[in-house]
């Protein structure tokens, strides 16, 4: 005999009491709620007759399948357990009075107040544990990641850009839906990396505010699933976008603040390299940047960090080169002549054979303007390396190597009349005269 469900008093309510009504419906609500949730599997849904003879005379030993549950629960709005409970106060008002009438009490009573029913339970374990990101989504996620990383300094920042938006915009999507803790945490993860990897290419293009604010997101959201390597390397992010806002002090700080939590982390020889020491070399603190040098060099050695010059906006830990390449930057800084050559020098042949055009630029950069502080300036050396730089980026400048092309420029006007000189004039009016360069000259400004 049927069971009067919630189920059959809503489906009798709205006409809905032949397979072929209810069917119709159910798909239509399918398609809705897999637009919703981006969910395309949902669309194909159907109901047969057989299930539907089931849900409808409520025979029933344990819940539909989960997506059934959920096209359910959109169509009709009510929880899938409360649709298939039995309706102990909601027989027909026909049924009332016929029981009225002939003063039979056919009802059976309802069950204590306290007690449970098992259905509530398995429906309940069912949802808590529902996903609308699976593993398959999560690897895609995290590949997507690890190819713009991987292509960065081949593509640059102008085109990947719109591909790193999408995977956040994606993540943040689904953290709006339900997920296990497992995996709401990898989709946590994921969209700190996407956010972190939108902030170095902000600095980039030169969008300094909109670099923190991408890094803020990506320090928070790694904090806050003690994701301590994506926490670190974001707040490395954030202290590489305040050195190129002309922000050194706050630069030092929130390193050196990172490096405080994990002092020992992999990720500190990036804080100490790239944040600290370059921005206490803008400050002229000589000491600082020793020390911190070599307190970055001794941490490589520990963990035993690859040789080559690792990707600028890799996740993994720095490279033995590209920390002395940084450290040249802060010699710069101090006007520290003989110790750029001489770790240029040392690096050289490990930049020469980077894939990093922008790297090979940076590093000729710093070399220029070293030659140039020389107690005998090598003016023309330092030009030709200079017009180097300049072609090596092409098309894709960067903001890092706009500002050490234009410091070079500027370091060059009491030779302005030199022949090397003006040719590296023109060439850098020339190349900075390129829209993105020109944004650039903009927030610079």
């Amino acid at each position: 005999m049927p069971r009067t469900t919630l189920l059959r008093q809503l489906l009798q309510q709205r006409h809905l009491t032949t397979h072929e009504a209810f069917a119709a419906q159910y798909e239509r609500a399918a398609a809705r709620l897999a637009e919703l949730d981006r969910d395309p599997r949902l669309a194909s849904l159907q109901v047969s007759p057989r299930q539907f003879d089931r849900w409808y005379g409520g025979e029933l030993l344990t819940l539909p399948r989960p997506d059934a549950c959920r096209v359910l629960q959109h169509m009709l709005g009510r929880p899938v357990s409360e649709l298939f409970s039995t309706a102990y106060d909601g027989d027909s008002a026909h049924d009332r009075d016929e029981e009225s009438s002939t003063g039979q009490q056919a009802k059976s009573a309802p069950p204590p107040r306290d007690a449970e029913n098992p259905l509530d339970i398995v429906t309940r374990t069912r949802q808590l544990t529902a996903s609308n990101a699976d593993d398959a989504t999560l690897a895609f996620l995290d590949s997507s990641l690890e190819g713009i990383a991987s292509r960065y300094e081949q593509d640059g920042p102008y085109v990947l850009r719109p591909q790193a938006r999408q995977v956040r915009q994606l993540a943040h999507t689904l953290l709006d839906g339900r997920q296990p803790p497992r995996t709401r945490r990898e989709l946590f993860r994921l969209a700190a990396r996407a956010s972190g990897l939108l902030g170095y290419m902000a600095v980039n293009t030169g969008d300094f505010a909109l670099s923190e604010a991408y890094c803020t997101e990506a320090r928070e959201l790694s904090r806050e699933i003690g994701d301590l390597n994506t926490e670190l390397w974001a707040c490395g992010t954030l202290s590489f976008s305040l050195y190129y806002a002309g922000r050194y002090d706050e630069a030092d700080a929130c390193a050196a603040a990172a490096v405080e939590r994990a002092p020992r982390h992999a990720q500190s020889i990036r804080l100490l390299a790239n944040g600290r020491a370059r921005a206490l070399g803008k400050t002229g603190d000589r000491r600082a940047v020793e020390q911190t040098i070599g307190q970055a060099l001794r941490l490589s050695d520990l963990h035993e960090v690859p040789v080559g010059l690792t990707s600028c906006i890799s996740f993994e830990p720095y490279g033995r080169a590209r920390t002395l390449a940084n450290a040249v930057t802060s010699h710069v800084a101090l006007r520290n002549t003989a110790q750029v050559l001489r770790d240029a020098e040392h690096i050289d042949d490990l930049v020469e054979h980077s894939t990093s055009s922008w790297s090979r630029s940076l590093v000729r950069l710093d070399v220029a303007t070293a030659l140039l502080q020389q107690r005998t300036p090598d003016i023309d050396h330092a030009m030709a390396l200079g017009r180097e730089a300049l072609r090596l980026c092409g098309d894709t400048p960067i903001s890092s190597v706009y500002q050490r092309s234009r410091d070079l420029h500027e370091q060059a006007g009491p030779w302005r009349d030199h022949p090397a000189v003006r040719d590296y004039g023109d060439e850098f009016r020339i190349w900075s005269s390129q829209p993105v360069a020109l944004a650039m000259a903009s927030s610079a400004s």
